[in-house]
């Protein structure tokens, strides 16, 4: 769900003569040279601390993420400050009560600042007028009108974020847009024909403790760099105890600061996986080094499970999602596809410890092109309920063998060769 309605991902491909080509990281090559990879990913953590004593709660689905959102926005004493890439005014399936746009405006009305960024292409036809005119502050990243941009037009560079902060103590993040198709019914097993009314399968998690602060300093750098308007003193970053046992790494990448910290930490912990890597992702457009990490440690015995989608509102990608299997396949990487709905959460788990949640895709997009937030949780609390989810999938999903994958017709190979004609771009 990451380029709206018309072919998601479209955009890319209409601006790649506009915006000229990003350079995706290289990683030094192997253990060959250790003391430059420390040195790299060194540079990517550096303003991204590790953070103890949070609490972590696995919002599983959209329907789970809305309900964790709306109670917090309707506790809210402060502010609430909301960055995302499709910002729709959603409703809680089956249940009465005020849609997302009246409830923010009720918490106006009370004296609660809103603020809010919003893509200019994944949010584009969502009218804000009513917010603004109750008092909330807005901010279009990335305009696709160039008369409209203030840090200069690239309209290939979007803000791809998913984030919640509320009073500076609750932070909600993931891969759930706020997007009307999360509100569709989920549990027919049927495949779907139509991506606009099929059930969307995600996450996101609810955290509290110090990890929250980062959020919300990760907010106001974008509030900042893109000269959204100065905004009234609030209790901002008020004092946060420790409330649980999770370590917390909040890592916003900025492809265009040259700063995709996710991609490289990412890298880093496949390469030291040593029991099992469990990875789901709604666009799966690997890197030449993010194949070859997940070939080698499929090769070295390392249980390597991708839950992937089977059907996807970009063909684009679907077709480069499929061009990468025979390698995978072949190394021993065991391949699970969704058949009951759009898969489009972003979920990794390293050993049962190191698990990351937020909005990057397994893709090339997410390294050169948009900014993403991702949150890497050290704790086997978090993990071992991230893998029980994936469990579930993995055993509802359809699981793809090399013998039928090589037995695929021609038509498919052809399509799939013809992704590699612009697969930086997806």
């Amino acid at each position: 769900m990451e380029n709206m309605r018309i072919g998601r991902r479209g955009l890319g491909l209409l601006a790649a003569g506009l915006s000229g080509c990003a350079a995706i990281p290289v990683l030094p090559d192997g253990p060959s040279d250790p003391m430059e990879r420390q040195l790299l990913l060194a540079e990517a953590l550096d303003g991204a601390p590790l953070l103890g004593g949070n609490r972590v709660e696995v919002l599983d689905g959209g329907v789970a993420m809305f309900q964790a959102a709306f109670q917090a926005i309707a506790a809210a004493r402060d502010h609430v400050n909301i960055e995302f890439y499709i910002f729709q005014d959603v409703r809680i399936p089956g249940v009465e009560g005020p849609s997302l746009f009246e409830l923010l405006q009720v918490k106006l009305a009370q004296g609660v600042a809103v603020t809010i960024i919003h893509d200019g292409y994944g949010s584009l036809g969502t009218d804000l007028s009513p917010l603004r005119a109750a008092g909330a502050r807005t901010l279009e990243f990335h305009p696709l009108d160039p008369t409209a941009a203030k840090r200069g037009w690239r309209p290939n560079d979007r803000d791809h974020r998913k984030m919640l902060v509320v009073d500076g103590r609750v932070g909600i993040m993931g891969g759930v847009n706020l997007d009307r198709v999360y509100q569709n019914p989920c549990g027919t097993g049927a495949t779907p024909t139509d991506t606009e009314a099929a059930c969307w399968h995600d996450s996101s998690i609810r955290i509290e403790g110090p990890a929250v602060a980062a959020m919300q300093r990760l907010f106001f750098e974008t509030w900042e760099k893109e000269h959204g308007e100065r905004l009234a003193p609030r209790l901002w970053f008020p004092r946060l105890a420790e409330v649980g046992p999770a370590r917390i790494r909040i890592l916003g990448s900025e492809p265009g600061e040259r700063k995709p910290r996710y991609y490289i930490a990412l890298v880093t912990a496949l390469e030291a996986a040593r029991e099992r890597i469990w990875l789901c992702t709604g666009y799966f457009v690997p890197t030449w080094q993010q194949r070859r990490v997940l070939r080698a440690a499929a090769r070295r015995g390392v249980d390597v499970r991708l839950l992937l989608p089977s059907v996807s509102d970009s063909q684009e990608a679907l077709n480069a999602q499929h061009a990468a299997y025979d390698d995978m396949l072949e190394a021993g990487v065991k391949i699970y596809e969704v058949t009951d709905g759009v898969l489009h959460g972003k979920l990794t788990v390293v050993d049962g410890v190191w698990s990351a949640v937020g909005s990057s895709n397994f893709d090339r997009r997410s390294v050169a092109w948009n900014n993403e937030v991702d949150a890497v949780v050290l704790g086997r609390d978090t993990a071992a309920t991230l893998e029980r989810i994936l469990a579930r999938e993995f055993g509802r999903a359809r699981p793809v063998s090399l013998a039928e994958w090589e037995r695929r017709g021609l038509r498919a190979r052809l399509r799939e060769q013809s992704s590699r004609l612009f697969i930086d771009l997806l």
